[in-house]
């Protein structure tokens, strides 16, 4: 009886990587999804309580600023977690890491608005 091999087709090219490097690659996909649901909790902490620091406006482009974030976080982390395991398998360079500048930018917006709601109100 032949066994039915569930993995998409781009993960059965090549040949399985030293584990090691499987397990680093799935530590930093967990370390990812980590700040994107620090990002969820700081989102709903902010609509919990952030209300009366800024205003309407500033509130809700906060909220769905870090909710959008936190999405987009996941989903590349994800894709970047796909990446690297199949260039690992084929024996090619890693992926470039653009998670880190997704972040930085995200980090920075949510910074000046809520910045400049602060100094405005």
């Amino acid at each position: 009886m032949r066994s039915v091999d569930w993995r998409p087709r781009s993960l059965r090219v090549g040949s399985d990587p030293d584990p090691r490097f499987t397990l680093a690659n799935e530590r930093t996909f967990l370390a990812w999804i980590r700040t994107a649901m620090g990002l969820v909790a700081a989102a709903v902490g902010f609509e919990a309580f952030g209300s009366d620091l800024v205003g309407p406006a500033a509130h809700f482009t906060l909220v769905i600023g870090l909710l959008v974030g936190a999405a987009l976080l996941a989903g590349f982390a994800f894709l970047r977690w796909i990446g690297v395991e199949v260039a690992l398998r084929q024996g090619r360079s890693l992926p470039v890491p653009a998670l880190g500048a997704l972040l930085a930018v995200l980090v920075f917006a949510v910074a000046v608005v809520f910045l400049v709601a602060l100094t405005v109100r």
